[in-house]
């Protein structure tokens, strides 16, 4: 069977700048299939979200796999599932139904499928069940079901242990999911799907990809597992390799800070197998947006699988970033050959962010018991004309106090910075050398008041 899937995961979809991403590489195998004959069932959902082009899709991606099939079995597209191997079809919608069963006529098979229209809710418990009744308990063929949906389960009983049961029974199910009218739950697929999930089960949420991930899997069926694999993973060079797990199979190496390899000897050569990478990535670059996790993936075996990993993103989100003191311009300097010391003069250089910090305290007068009192204190700075130049504002809320009497409150430490790259005041800016002339004013009134007006209600 080849490479029957292929996948790749990450484990968030939203970042902050620095932030660090998990990402799965997956891949399963299986054996050929013409010295090894499966029993394939394809459950395809016809429930009333499929109406239109979802269902035109599916039926034309559900030709081309028995087609695939067809010419893999025997070597030829005859119009026979050969080499003892056979497909069936199951379709659901509120009810499953077995339009055939196990057969190996393939214009039967294509009849079956053109004759699907949508229509009702999605019930995939019984989906499951009806594929599972036409396997042949005694049957040495190997048991795959292939379950296509668009949607969550709308009708019928739970169906994660109808499939749970199936794959304890020795059944490999591959889920292939559409994001439909009724949206999906990738995480459903993944706990009816044989292990590991990620390497079962494909996602799409565009209809026009059905007959390309229908088509891939079962171009995969007519290969003999995979050997000598090479992935060689690049990710985006927005991002860099932090760390990298060991594979479930094979060895993986960091080539740089953006690319590693993985290496498989054979995957799938005497039965259904699966391997995952594991490997983690954190944003580097200082720009945000939807980004693409991975630059390029490139698979080779010897085999020649025709193998296609996902491409996901990820929203990075970075705040505004201020660098207040660049790195200095660098001075060149060589040593000559032979030559054992060296003396430079480098010039002069500036103590970096220079500044001040004005500290105030105020008195307010009079403070009636039992009112809060808002205070507001404009700091301003003159240039050598005069003009006003704005440095601060601080706006305080003074607890109301409980005395017998109006008392004053004084409030201490109001902080303001001034740094030295704002220095209007003449002297020498950029120094702490100037004078700078500043100006303060303050305003405070109560907040609470007994007042109120005709008809208001104020809480």
């Amino acid at each position: 069977m080849g490479i029957t899937n292929s996948n790749k995961e990450i484990n968030l979809s939203q970042i902050d700048c620095d932030g660090t991403l998990k990402v799965t590489l997956a891949l399963s195998a299986a054996p050929d299939i013409s010295a090894n004959p499966a029993d394939i069932v394809l459950v395809l959902d016809r429930s009333g979200s499929m109406a239109g082009s979802p269902l035109e899709n599916m039926k034309a991606g559900a030709d081309t796999f028995i087609d695939i099939i067809d010419e893999a079995t025997d070597g030829a597209g005859d119009g026979t599932i050969g080499s003892g191997s056979r497909i069936g079809i199951v379709s659901f919608a509120s009810t499953a139904t077995a339009d055939t069963q196990l057969i190996t006529s393939v214009a039967d098979l294509k009849d079956a499928v053109a004759g699907l229209t949508a229509g009702g809710s999605t019930n995939h418990a019984d989906a499951f069940t009806t594929a599972v009744s036409l396997f042949d308990p005694l049957s040495a063929n190997a048991k795959v079901i292939v379950m296509f949906t668009d949607g969550k389960t709308t009708a019928g009983a739970p169906p994660a242990p109808v499939a749970a049961a199936a794959r304890a029974a020795g059944v490999i199910i591959y889920c292939i999911g559409l994001i439909g009218a009724d949206g999906i739950d990738v995480s459903v697929l993944n706990d009816w799907a044989t292990d590991p999930d990620a390497s079962h089960v494909a996602v799409t949420p565009d209809d026009a990809d059905l007959e390309d991930l229908f088509a891939d899997l079962a171009a995969n069926i007519s290969r003999p597992g995979a050997t000598s694999i090479v992935i060689n993973e690049t990710v985006n060079p927005d991002f860099t390799i932090v760390s990298i797990g060991l594979p479930t199979k094979g060895t993986a190496t960091v080539l740089s800070q953006t690319s590693l390899r993985w290496e498989i000897p054979a995957l799938g050569a005497a039965g259904n197998e699966g391997a995952s990478l594991e490997f983690y990535i954190r944003h580097t670059a200082l720009s945000a947006g939807t980004k693409l996790v991975n630059q390029s993936i490139i698979y080779e075996d010897t085999e020649q699988n025709a193998v296609t990993f996902p491409d996901p993103s990820v929203e990075v989100s970075c705040g505004i970033i201020v660098d207040p003191e660049p790195c200095p311009e660098p001075a060149d300097i060589a040593f000559e050959s032979c030559q054992d010391s060296l003396t430079v003069d480098l010039g002069d250089t500036w103590l970096e962010s220079q500044g001040r910090i004005l500290q105030l305290d105020v008195t307010v007068k009079n403070v009636c018991p039992g009112k809060r009192v808002a205070l507001g204190i404009i700091l301003t700075e003159t240039d050598t004309n005069g003009q006003e130049h704005s440095r601060g504002m601080k706006a305080i809320t003074i607890p109301a106090h409980y005395a017998p009497t109006c008392r004053d409150v004084t409030v201490k430490c109001v902080r303001f910075v001034l740094p030295e790259d704002l220095n209007v005041s003449g002297g020498c800016p950029g120094s702490l050398c100037s004078q700078r002339n500043l100006k303060v004013r303050v305003i405070a009134h109560n907040i609470d008041t007994d007042f109120q007006c005709c008809g208001s209600v104020v809480s």
